[in-house]
């Protein structure tokens, strides 16, 4: 069993996630390439107090590719798995408010 720290990277701060924050109890965070649904349900409910995970949904995302123009090399950003974990009881106080 890996640590709670291990699975869950960290959150994911755009303006779509604090859309889904607000009106869906729902949060995205990057998790490990290997990570599964209980372990990272697991991890959340340990890393913040009073949560309860209702479920989790997860996407793989590719990197994107990109150019360089200077030397026109060609090279990608690093792939990552995301999850969207949507909570039934209690609320994530991410973004400091």
């Amino acid at each position: 069993m890996r640590a709670p720290e291990d699975v869950v990277i960290r959150p994911v701060v755009s303006e779509k996630s604090y859309v889904t924050a607000e009106d869906h109890n729902a949060y995205t965070f990057i998790v490990a390439p290997d990570a599964s649904k209980p372990e990272i349900s697991d991890a959340i409910e340990k890393l913040f107090d009073g949560v309860k995970v209702a479920k989790v949904n997860t996407l793989n995302r590719k990197g994107k590719r990109v150019r360089n123009r200077r030397n026109n090399t060609v090279s990608s950003r690093p792939s990552s798995k995301r999850a969207v974990v949507t909570l039934s009881e209690g609320e994530i106080d991410l973004y400091g408010n």
